[in-house]
């Protein structure tokens, strides 16, 4: 392959970490679905019940359904007995109490809609990536109750019923949902469920007039879904602990109620199953999607024909309360009975007396049937025959399509097959020992599931290793082309043999025929492409890693050889911090403090002589290292947002005041980073800039307003947002009429351009945070600028103290000859070992960037409600993608520091990104083999949530690079002489990491500068 260019470089890295980051999908959570198995019913019995109703509560938790509160209704304001503790589903407590089983249900990540209503209706878990086909129209390629069923209506959103009729058996399923402009955050969402309600009530109100339709109606295997959205809305909105939330769940159990009671009247045959629950629960801030325990636990209550009654004991605590979850439910007397999601699916298709969903992986829960042990134990058996047919097929699936198979081994012997087993449990049935055969049945479902899980996870290995081999390969790849463009400026040629193409073909020909002959999918291809085409050009070009390594390396010591590794022991322990901060967000605390005496190892002098600055960075540092301590998951709050707003305003204001002189001051004499000069029309603009900030204040104050008051989104207010946001990212480019060349005037656009964004979609802190990020960048800048003029002319001949190694955060110095050869001609220099430290800098201010503001646990945290101020209905990727922009907006800031330093350090553009594509991946590497698909759900969403970041942040960095490009372009500097006091004694920090020649430069003492 060719050398790459600056741009071929990035937009390889871009490929490759888009392609790797679908990894895990194909490693860790492969699609369970497979085709052609056979249906499985229970026969030879009367159904337990005619017909179903499923009532699904989106977003219900299971503690707000059975705890005590105070009346949330709106109009129990002055009521003085309404702050007396009550329960508020009373009809679904009295069934749980005397009527039916009640349980928790626990889900699977992701804990979004789509999911949670595929493990219920189909008893199946999705693949994780499935979230990412999302809320709308999508055919189902999978079995569920409903297709089982003799006839479905459903009624409810349009994000979630068409899910299940279209692709199921033509005509079986028939559904109505409301339009998606209901689904408006601004507005009550009861009226959601409402509506659903007054629909139901109408078919069987239409049923006394229409003789077909009461006629399909008296038929058996019938199926209703109710799917009640307005709790989800009202908590994405409100947040499930508010009146609002709870007075939804008084709405749903009265309307429950009332469907309940239409239901049984209309058929009076006492033959109806009712089962209620919810697809996911919600957390405190109003999210959901991880596997935070408040997201993966739902209430399950099935009453009804077929459906045990209620097991009670006199005195103490029933069973199944052991966990302290329901302590508060009053509900300790009543034994509880926890299923899993899937479990549901089969509990239902049983209850309707309908074969059971081909790709169902749930188990039946006998505690919920009322049925005796003969028929639970036939039940048992249909259920194992059917998750073993599941088995059956995927094992010869999976045989034909791999070398020397091997079969789960519980399976394996002759006496041990299936088939065996399962006749064993039928003669079992037959002499009547109804409870070894459940036992049977139950262990044998296990087996099953376990077997399912063993050919799920048959060629981990290899695709461990081979993802494993990609990602070092790039990290090898990344920095080769370093050493090959940034730091011998491409002139050692790529020795590329005969030998060595026959080789690396062959390599990868062996591997694409083992993927083929295996059936491997597309995706597998890709992942064994990159590491034989990454390993080839490191290969080919190790002249030009050895040339490198001379250069770095020249007249090293042992005392050299021996410092050189602690430093690379210690950047590997800050690497090693930056991943451990994913799990403990104070780590940005302590290292925030850490780096606010950072100056100091310059020495006194250069600390008496910048003590401004280093008192800015200082205060900057110290600013940052709050945020990590405030909890992330946030709560609206008006002044906070106009307090961080204000002091954006102020900031702007300050600047176009004092421009003239702050551009001065940052260029004394005839030296500098720019030449200083303002015009009119450029303060004009900035003048725009900043009235696009205060109104976006007042837009955001006025639209929290009508929203905390119930009174919608204004269309006036939102069409004033819009004009707001889309004119602060439009305005900048006018400054191209009169462009500025100076770095400070640069910054101080950017900073202008995204604070109307970050004010518009903040919810708390979030502008604080915008405000003390950008004093902190363009102190850093300033540091480092300063470093280089007070230290740039140290001779080589000065003395030095020793080496202090302690100190991770080494200056970016490279040797005085080189770099002012460079500013006098004009060249680049090249990278040495010392710039190292400016990109663990980088990638550490990168992550700050992401997660100050944010829960690294969990992606949920980000809350919602700020998009509501522009898009009020529900439309999950347009304000998905408002949220992103929102994120992304302190990228920006950090590009475009990076790119002004490495212009200023005269450094070639993306050489320092080169280096940082290649440290970062070891964070990606890392939580690659820390993705867990077992365990708490807790655990597997947050598994998931960080390689996921980690890997999209190196995609980041990608478009950073070319983003910094466009930022700094234009701009100047014109340096004189480095500036340095006479006399002054060279600190021990001054000489830290300075490189002369490309390698380490040496004092006449000998000691590492």
């Amino acid at each position: 392959m060719a050398r790459l260019g600056r741009l071929g470089f990035m937009a390889f890295a871009v490929v490759f970490h888009v392609v790797y980051i679908f990894s895990i999908f194909d490693v860790y959570f492969r699609s369970p679905i497979v085709s052609g198995m056979r249906a499985y019913g229970v026969e030879g019995t009367k159904a337990p019940a005619k017909r179903l109703v499923l009532y699904v509560g989106d977003g219900l938790r299971a503690d707000k359904a059975f705890q005590s509160f105070p009346d949330p209704s709106p109009n129990a304001a002055n009521d003085p007995s309404a702050h007396e503790l009550r329960h508020l589903a009373p009809f679904l407590r009295s069934k749980v109490l005397h009527e039916g089983t009640f349980g928790v249900s626990h889900t699977r990540v992701p804990t979004e809609s789509r999911p949670g209503h595929v493990a219920l209706i189909a008893g199946l878990y999705e693949d994780v990536s499935s979230v990412t086909t999302g809320w709308k129209l999508n055919p189902v390629n999978f079995d569920s109750v409903f297709n089982r069923s003799r006839h479905t209506w459903s009624w409810g959103s349009p994000d979630i019923l068409p899910m299940f009729s279209t692709g199921a058996v033509p005509g079986r399923v028939t559904d109505k949902t409301y339009g998606h402009e209901f689904e408006d955050f601004s507005k009550d969402a009861t009226e959601l469920d409402f509506w659903v309600f007054d629909h139901v009530k109408r078919l069987f109100k239409d049923a006394e007039t229409n003789a077909t339709l009461d006629a399909q109606l008296r038929q058996d295997k019938l199926v209703f879904f109710l799917h009640l959205l307005g709790l989800d809305t009202t908590g994405h909105a409100y947040r499930p602990y508010s009146r609002e939330y709870l007075h939804n769940i008084k709405i749903v159990d009265e309307g429950v109620q009332e469907i309940t009671k239409i239901i049984d009247e209309f058929y009076g045959d006492d033959e109806t199953a009712y089962v209620f629950t919810a697809d996911h629960g919600m957390s405190d801030w109003g999210s959901h999607g991880d596997g935070h325990p408040d997201n993966t636990r739902t209430p399950l209550i099935a009453w009804g024909s077929g459906v045990a009654k209620p097991r009670s004991v006199t005195e103490g605590v029933a069973p199944g309360h052991e966990d302290g979850f329901s302590h508060d439910w009053q509900l300790d007397t009543v034994q509880r009975h926890d299923v899993a999601q899937a479990d549901v699916a089969t509990l239902m298709a049983y209850l309707a007396g309908l074969e059971f969903p081909v790709n169902s992986v749930g188990e039946l829960p006998l505690q919920y049937l009322s049925a005796g042990d003969d028929e639970k134990a036939k039940a048992m058996l249909v259920n194992a025959k059917q998750i073993l047919e599941m088995y059956h097929v995927k094992e010869e699936s999976k045989r034909s399509t791999t070398l020397r198979f091997k079969p789960y081994w519980r399976f394996a012997s002759a006496n041990q097959t299936t088939e065996s087993r399962l006749a064993q449990v039928d003669k079992t049935i037959r002499d009547h020992r109804y409870q070894k055969a459940i036992q049977a049945s139950d262990e044998l479902i296990k087996l099953g599931v376990e077997g399912l899980r063993y050919l799920q996870t048959y060629d981990w290995l290899f695709l461990r290793a081979l993802v494993t081999a990609g990602y070092i390969g790039w990290v090898a790849f990344a920095f080769t082309t370093a050493v090959d463009s940034y730091m011998l400026g491409g002139k050692v040629d790529a020795s590329r043999t005969p030998g060595s193409i026959v080789v690396f073909s062959a390599v990868l020909v062996g591997l694409y025929s083992f993927l083929f002959v295996q059936s491997s999918p597309l995706t597998y291809y890709l992942y064994a492409f990159f590491p034989v085409m990454f390993w080839e050009e490191v290969f080919v070009r190790r002249q030009a890693l050895i040339e490198g390594r001379k250069k770095l390396f020249a007249d090293f010591t042992q005392q050299d050889a021996f410092k050189l590794a602690i430093n690379i022991v210690v950047y590997t322990g800050l690497l090693e911090i930056m991943v451990q901060s994913y799990y403990h967000r104070e780590i940005y605390t302590v290292v925030y403090l850490a780096a606010a005496v950072w100056p100091l190892f310059y020495g006194m002098d250069f600390f008496q002589a910048n003590w401004l600055l280093c008192a800015t960075w200082a205060l900057g540092c110290t600013s940052m290292s709050i945020f990590t301590l405030l909890p992330a998951n946030k709560i609206e709050n008006p002044n906070l947002i106009l307090l961080g707003g204000s002091l954006i305003l102020i900031l702007g204001l300050l600047y176009i005041t004092f421009e003239k002189s702050l551009l001065a001051s940052t260029a004394p004499s005839s030296a500098g980073l720019a030449a200083p000069k303002a015009d009119g029309l450029s303060r004009t603009i900035l003048g725009v800039q900043v009235g696009l900030v205060a109104l976006a204040m007042f837009v955001t104050q006025s639209s929290v307003m009508s929203l905390q008051a119930k009174r919608g989104l204004p269309l006036g207010t939102q069409m004033v947002g819009w004009f707001t946001l889309v004119a602060s990212l439009l305005v900048p480019f006018l400054h191209a009429l009169q462009p500025q060349d100076h770095y400070v005037h640069r910054l101080a656009v950017i900073f202008l351009a995204f604070g109307p964004l970050f004010i518009i979609l903040t919810i708390s802190y979030e502008g604080l945070f915008y405000f003390a990020i950008a004093i902190t960048l363009v102190s850093w800048v300033r540091l480092e600028h300063r470093i280089h003029r007070r230290f740039s002319n140290t001779p080589s001949d000065a003395h030095s103290s020793s080496l202090e190694f302690t100190n991770p955060l080494e200056p970016a110095l490279s040797a005085a000859s080189d770099r002012e050869a460079a500013l006098r001609t004009g060249d680049y220099r090249s990278l040495t070992l010392a710039d190292a430290r400016i990109c663990l800098f980088f990638l550490y201010l990168l992550q700050s960037a992401f997660f100050s503001t944010g829960n690294i646990a969990s992606i949920s945290s980000f809350s919602l409600d700020a998009v509501y101020r522009l898009i009020p209905v529900f439309d999950p990727f347009s304000q998905g993608a408002l949220l992103l922009l929102k994120l992304l907006a302190p990228f920006a800031l950090v590009s475009a520091n990076l790119g002004i330093l490495t212009k200023r350090l005269r450094l070639q553009g993306g050489s320092l990104f080169a280096v940082v594509m290649g440290i970062g991946d070891y964070l990606t590497l890392r939580f690659f083999w820390e993705v867990r698909d077992e365990g708490s759900w807790l655990e597997i969403g947050e598994s998931i949530s960080m390689f996921v970041i980690a890997s999209t942040l190196c995609v980041f960095v990608a478009g950073l690079e070319a983003l910094s490009e466009v930022f700094v372009r234009g701009v100047e500097f014109r340096d004189a002489a480095p500036l340095r006091a006479s006399g002054v004694a060279v600190g021990n920090g001054a000489l830290n990491g300075a490189a002369k020649n490309g390698g380490l430069a040496k004092s006449a003492g000998g000691k590492v500068t």
